[in-house]
């Protein structure tokens, strides 16, 4: 089925909630004192089942102008506006307020019905008809139907049903495949039954025992129960006045402005950037100007920051800004709002929110360069530019956060060619020019490297990310060494592809006899700075070359002092082979070997460490 949500906008009196009533048979008018005192106060709800596939939900706003905020709290969500103007008084000040809100929040459609049509003559009804089509000229009710009607005696209410009938057919179902948001426009307790809260469900779908976050707090709760158009259900999908029983917390902790999401993935914002547009019977706004801040079902406070330098926005102007939240409220790329005067307090303007996390401006920036990327259509120039600004790219799921989009919409451009990919260890986004010029730098720090020490294999993988990107995450560093293809990574150590190591002839020497000073010597090592000094080289380069024949297996590091060749360290392991599965003391250990305790404790040590022998209290057993 589909679920389409009507608002009704017009001025006080002009028979809106009278004209629901008519089409529906429900008073939206729920509250004592809107009874009594004849008008709408609150925001109201009905519903109209027009056919099997085809379902209207009704949501009746106050038309006072001290009530304009509650009107606010429920148009939001709003499909399609049916706009009521009465035939005996045609356009009236909440006619023009409601209908400049409806513009500015981008609705695209709707009907016009000319109620109070039994109370007025022929002539006066259609001089009224004249006004309505001259005040709706050039908007997106230009050619909207526009039916006199009677709440009273049902004249027009078929013709009404049906153009309604037509206007919905035309609107896109809303899609329930996103992510839930559901903005709360009342909250309440039922005894028995706990905490319940309504509002339209603008986008994804809810049902029972589903887990949702609440905003601005984060507080989870969860679903016990779930009603669409007052009816019990299992599931609300997009586009549904839903009603949610909700656990885990109370009445008294919810208020209208709050939002329900999918969990774990959206927070609330203190600042958006925006697009802003300025009415044209407003006057001009100023930097830094208070205003009344309305978005979804949410109102706060707020602070107009303008950019670039600019001192004012004009009537009738449309321009870049940043909107200062005095409260935390949940928003999201392409959400719509209304920003109203504090005193008087009228509608002035309103816009569509386009960052909810921008960066901080400095005078040298080209802030509506930026914005100008971010309100245009595209995807994959919005993410690529989020990227580039953040200093190592950003992972998908923060991308979603910040945008809004979906994981698929977001993985469907990572083969951009301005951006990179990395799937492991999470799907993450890097920005082409910088992960490019990235790997430059880190060719050129290797080859610095080489050529300072020509003798070292490379230089740690450690020591590069220390150098050119000690922040950054250490699989950034890792996927960048992989993707350079001059380098090659040895275990932790980074060298280029083509370095090679080349001794002089003084070095080739000493190298030799290191190595034949620990190889003559079998098991009965001499000191390690006597073969160091008597290398032929001074101390630096002979560690070097330590290092070299260490790395090559040439030689085997057992202790810190002690370094044997690898043929006394074969020879050792063949001497104990014959031994296996046998326990042996240090004595007989020193008798096989006919060395000192001075070698056979850390030659033991080292063999443990092996797996050639496992030490068991004073013995040690030959695995």
């Amino acid at each position: 089925m589909k679920d389409i949500i009507v608002g009704t906008a017009g001025h006080i009196d002009h028979g809106k909630t009278a004209l629901v009533k008519a089409l529906t048979g429900i008073d939206a008018d729920r509250l004592e004192e809107e009874k009594r005192r004849g008008i709408t106060i609150d925001i109201g709800f009905a519903h109209l089942q027009l056919s099997p596939e085809l379902r209207l939900g009704f949501v009746d706003v106050p038309g006072h102008e001290r009530f304009v905020k509650n009107m606010l709290a429920g148009v939001g969500g709003i499909d399609l506006v049916l706009f009521v103007v009465a035939a005996e008084e045609s356009i009236k000040p909440q006619t023009r307020e409601h209908f400049d809100i409806c513009r500015l929040l981008g609705i695209r459609t709707g009907v016009v019905a000319l109620t109070k049509a039994d109370l007025v003559d022929q002539e006066i009804l259609d001089l009224a008809r004249l006004e309505v089509e001259e005040f709706v000229a050039g908007s997106f009710l230009q050619d909207a139907p526009l039916i006199p009607v009677s709440s009273k005696t049902g004249l027009g209410l078929e013709e009404l049903r049906s153009a309604l009938a037509r206007v919905a057919a035309s609107i896109p179902t809303k899609d329930s495949s996103r992510y839930a948001r559901l903005p709360i426009d009342r909250a309440f307790s039922i005894k028995g039954f706990g905490a319940v809260v309504t509002g339209t469900l603008v986008s994804g779908s809810v049902e029972q025992e589903q887990q949702l976050e609440l905003h601005p707090s984060g507080r989870k709760v969860r679903v016990r129960g779930v009603e669409v158009y007052g009816a019990p259900a299992s599931r609300a999908l997009a586009g549904q006045r839903t009603a949610l029983n909700l656990a885990d917390v109370s009445a008294s902790e919810l208020d209208r402005g709050m939002v329900l999401t999918s969990p774990g993935l959206f927070r609330a914002t203190l600042k958006i950037d925006c697009e802003i547009e300025l009415l044209r019977s407003a006057k001009p706004l100023k930097h830094r100007s208070p205003v009344h801040f309305h978005a979804g079902t949410a109102e706060v406070a707020a602070e107009l920051r303008l950019l670039g330098g600019a001192t004012a926005i004009q009537p009738g102007e449309k321009t870049f800004a940043r909107l200062v939240l005095q409260e935390p409220i949940l928003l999201l790329p392409r959400d719509r709002f209304i920003v109203r005067m504090f005193s008087p307090v009228i509608t002035i303007g309103g816009g569509v929110v386009l960052d909810i996390e921008g960066p901080r401006y400095r005078r040298a920036d080209r802030p509506f360069e930026r914005l100008q990327v971010l309100a245009g259509s595209g995807a994959e120039d919005s993410i690529a530019l989020l990227v580039r600004e953040a200093p190592f790219g950003m992972s998908v799921t923060a991308l979603v956060t910040r945008t809004g989009l979906l994981e698929s919409e977001v993985l469907g451009v990572r083969q951009s060619s301005k951006l990179v990919f990395i799937e492991q260890p999470q799907p993450w986004l890097v920005d082409a020019e910088w992960f490019a010029g990235t790997g430059r730098e880190i060719e050129k720090a290797v080859s610095g490297f080489h050529k300072t020490d020509p003798l070292q294999p490379g230089i740690a993988k450690q020591d590069l990310r220390n150098r050119l990107l000690p922040d950054a995450p250490l699989f950034l560093v890792d996927a960048l060494l992989s993707r350079v293809k001059s380098v090659l990574v040895e275990g932790e150590i980074v060298r280029l592809a083509t370095h090679r190591l080349v001794l002089k002839q003084d070095e080739e020497q000493a190298r030799v006899a290191i190595e034949r000073a620990f190889e003559q010597s079998g098991l009965a090592v001499p000191p390690l700075r006597e073969v160091l000094e008597k290398s032929g080289v001074e101390p630096g380069r002979a560690r070097t070359l330590l290092q070299i024949l260490i790395r090559e297996k040439r030689l085997v590091r057992v202790s810190e002092d002690l370094v044997f060749h690898q043929t006394a360290i074969l020879k050792l392991k063949q001497t104990l082979a014959p031994h296996k599965s046998k326990r042996f003391s240090v004595p007989e250990f020193k008798d096989w070997t006919g060395i000192s305790r001075k070698y056979a404790i850390p030659l033991l040590e080292y063999l443990d460490r092996e797996h050639v022998t496992r030490r068991e209290g004073d013995l040690r057993l030959v695995l």
